[in-house]
């Protein structure tokens, strides 16, 4: 049995940028302890068993590294050198397939993929040494995964046992136009603090990310429950009892009998039917209200909740006089209709932001792809009560 499954080395669990605080916060109530945090994940020490239940809860999460060796390197050679002494032979099957994914930036490597061959090489070359076999490799990310990280002359060589991304959660086979990653979704919701009971309203809800994110946290239903392939399972000592059993407390967890008032709507018909087919594969289409209207109509239950909108940021140019007049109809709408809620805009555009007429409370700094965004905050507060 490959060690790696029991033996605890460093782990470090990648996300988007600006995510590191939700991906923390998510990993220390597991009951990690946490080595550090950096802009782009979060370093801690456990076995790959150890990982297997990270991969399987965390919302907030890309990857989850193993590292297997750490060592300096100058150049493609001395690579090569230090790789092909792991014992590759007790951790991939020979007649398996593999492949490599890398973050490299070394002056004397001008693509990623030469330095990607480099690693597959050294790895065929010392299985077939003690095997008398090659296994396959390729870029499909769906069985074994190794990761090369590798800056000026610092390699580290990981295991990633996640595999395909884990910031999709799997339900969504219907994207919509411009969706937001499942990861960003819930990083936002948890950015306002929703306790989870009380109404959460997404006006404009396109596919319904926000809308279906709100409802699995709700009933603490966590990703791993929409997912079966991960490349830990691909590696040798895997044992599936681990994984199942880890599956189970995920279902003993899973408060079905929370149902917070959630509603979801679009003057697209087209988009709430996506949103409604994404919800259904998710498994929480039941604790939906779907509504097709004007966002100024959706549904907003009485009393206090959390509603969040995320418009249109108008990157393309000539579309800013219709935008800006939406942005100022949110502001009315939330100060008018949405009286003891907590109010939230997501957007990428501060000038269409300021056309809200509202001052934002708190502001929270996000990346969606490559875009700077902001989560705005607004306390609209209900007159009739004493604050």
């Amino acid at each position: 049995m490959a060690e790696v499954f029991n033996k605890k080395s460093k782990v470090i669990v990648t996300c988007n940028r600006r995510l590191s605080p939700f991906l923390e916060q998510e990993i220390t109530e597991l009951g990690y302890e946490i080595k550090r945090t950096f802009n782009t994940g979060v370093e801690l020490y456990a076995s790959v068993n150890e990982c297997i239940k990270l991969n399987l809860n965390l919302r907030t999460a890309s990857q989850v590294l193993y590292e297997l060796k750490s060592f300096r390197a100058n150049n493609a050679t001395d690579l090569y050198k230090q790789l092909v002494t792991i014992a590759w032979e007790d951790l991939l099957p020979f007649d398996g397939y593999f492949s490599v994914t890398s973050n490299v930036h070394n002056e004397t490597i001008t693509t990623p993929l030469f330095a990607n061959v480099k690693v597959k090489d050294a790895i065929v070359d010392r299985i077939k040494e003690k095997k008398g076999m090659r296994p396959n490799s390729g870029p499909d990310l769906n069985r074994a995964v190794i990761h090369l990280h590798w800056i000026d002359d610092r390699a580290e060589i990981f295991l990633d046992t996640s595999g395909e991304t884990l910031a999709k959660h799997g339900y969504r086979k219907h994207p919509g136009k411009a969706p937001m990653l499942e990861a960003l979704a819930t990083a936002t919701i948890l950015a306002t603090k929703w306790d989870g009971k009380t109404p959460f309203v997404n006006p404009m809800c396109g596919s319904g990310t926000l809308a279906i994110e709100a409802a699995l946290m709700a009933q603490h239903r966590k990703p791993g429950l929409q997912r079966m392939n991960y490349s830990f399972m691909h590696f040798i000592g895997y044992d599936e009892e681990v994984f199942f059993e880890q599956r189970r407390q995920l279902k003993d967890i899973t408060d079905k009998s929370n149902l917070p008032h959630i509603i979801a709507s679009d003057i697209s018909s087209e988009a709430v039917e996506i949103a409604r087919m994404n919800a259904q594969t998710a498994g929480v289409e039941h604790l939906i209200e779907f509504e097709v209207c004007d966002f100024a109509d959706t549904t907003i239950p009485e009393g206090d909740g959390v509603i969040m909108f995320n418009p249109e940021y108008g990157e393309r140019l000539g579309v800013h006089s219709k935008l800006e007049l939406t942005y100022a109809r949110i502001g009315d709408f939330m100060k008018k209709s949405c009286k003891g809620y907590r109010g939230y805009v997501f957007t990428g555009n501060p000038e269409l932001a300021k056309k809200i007429g509202l001052k934002a409370s708190r502001r929270f700094e996000f990346f969606n792809g490559k875009l700077d965004c902001r989560l705005l905050q607004y306390e609209l507060y209900d007159g009739s009560k004493d604050r």
